[in-house]
């Protein structure tokens, strides 16, 4: 049940960074990709925007999803106990923004 309810919390947030022109996930094979850490960026074009988007997402009460110092981005865990509900605000974050630019 745990492993349904995880698949389920990486599907509906890279089917958001798959559809959302202003994202790019950094595993582009899907059956490479991880359904506790979900790694993405700001697409070609945006780069720019990286800054602002953690600025938009931290008033919305998101925290710790900046990715590796070397590589930028962002990284979501969304492990075991992170439910689906906030899965799902860091996807309504992710669209709210790219409606303002």
């Amino acid at each position: 049940a745990i492993y349904k309810l995880n698949k389920e919390k990486a599907a509906l947030l890279y089917d958001e960074i798959d559809n959302n022109r202003m994202f790019k996930g950094t595993v582009t094979c899907k059956e490479d990709r991880s359904i506790m850490n979900v790694c993405f960026v700001m697409a070609e074009g945006y780069e720019e925007l990286e800054a602002d988007f953690t600025k938009f997402a931290t008033e919305r009460g998101m925290v710790g999803f900046k990715g590796h110092r070397s590589v930028g981005g962002f990284r979501a865990s969304i492990y075991n106990a992170m439910p689906i509900e906030s899965v799902q605000a860091l996807v309504d974050a992710m669209r709210d923004f790219a409606a303002t630019k």
